[in-house]
């Protein structure tokens, strides 16, 4: 029997805020998105697999920002230039890179954009559509990302994936309304950052708080997954969690399919609007086909108990 885990909000949770932001976009993109929307949710996770491939990519999730400054988390500079001056660029590293990989993925989305390379837009939009998620889960903005420092290991997975995968599709609400045009990305971003670190207290205040009033006993149970039997959250504890924190995770799933769909559209615009009519059909070289399938036997055969930073 082995544990459940999960990495970034898990992969049901992302491929449900990529395949839903689409529905957020405006007729001139959707009719390009919506034509591979399959492609979009389905590669929304290659992120958390390449993390078993590429060196750099964990820090390209998170950000550890309690390292640096306490709340209100303002005396971090924002522009990358000016925290290498003030931290070293291995120091940033070490303790995650997510805000200023957002703004590299916007601009190689909207360069994209200006080429006309449909299969780069897709590619760059599913990796987009994860980063952007992950910045909105408060556990991806602070040291303590899996309670390791108050014996709390497991929340990480409780809050961003046993929660939506037991009550999302069943009871939240997935309509959040039209895209809207980002003036400015990395203000839009940080916000969003500063947002959840300073709510990671309250997730793992919230749990140490019910973990001492539950049964021990019924806390965890175990179910079949993939022909496994794994020891989970269980159902009860799961959703007396989930009252707990207000509707926070229901919450932050909704603004990151609007933030997600905001960022392409963004995007797109800056780009020039392009027509995107003529660019639904699109055709994968053999070299994306192959490494397509690399990442995924890779991912396939990784360390589920590496020990990264989730």
């Amino acid at each position: 029997m082995i544990p459940a885990t999960a990495k970034s909000w898990g992969f049901f949770a992302h491929q449900r805020i990529n395949k839903l932001a689409v529905f957020c976009l405006p007729p001139e993109m959707l009719v390009f998105y919506k034509a591979n929307i399959t492609f979009i949710a389905e590669h929304s996770v290659d992120p958390d697999k390449r993390r078993y491939v590429v060196p750099e990519e964990a820090p390209r999730h998170y950000i550890d920002i309690d390292r640096y400054t306490t709340p209100p988390y303002d005396s971090l500079p924002h522009s990358w230039q000016d925290a290498v001056s003030r931290y070293t660029a291995d120091t940033l590293q070490r303790h995650g890179i997510l805000p200023w990989h957002l703004n590299t993925m916007m601009y190689r989305l909207t360069k994209a954009f200006e080429e006309k390379d449909p299969a780069r837009i897709l590619k760059l939009s599913a990796d987009l559509g994860h980063y952007v998620a992950d910045a909105h889960v408060p556990l991806h903005a602070c040291s303590n990302y899996n309670g390791q420092f108050t014996g709390q290991q497991g929340i990480h997975a409780l809050w961003e994936s046993r929660i939506p995968e037991l009550l999302a599709d069943a009871t939240f609400n997935y309509w959040v309304g039209k895209a809207t045009y980002l003036n400015n990305t990395d203000q839009a971003n940080w916000q969003t950052i500063l947002e959840s670190a300073t709510a990671a207290d309250s997730v793992l205040t919230f749990e140490k708080q019910l973990s001492v009033r539950f049964n021990p006993a019924h806390r965890y149970a175990y179910e079949q997954r993939n022909g496994k039997l794994v020891r989970n959250y269980a159902t009860e504890y799961a959703k007396a969690y989930h009252q707990l924190l207000n509707g926070m995770v229901e919450r932050r799933m909704q603004q990151s399919i609007h933030r997600v769909a905001s960022c392409w559209y963004t995007a797109w615009v800056n780009a020039g609007q392009p027509s995107l009519y003529k660019m639904t059909k699109v055709r994968f070289s053999e070299e994306d086909q192959q490494a397509f399938k690399q990442l995924d036997l890779q991912w396939k055969i990784g360390d589920n108990n590496s020990g990264q930073h989730e």
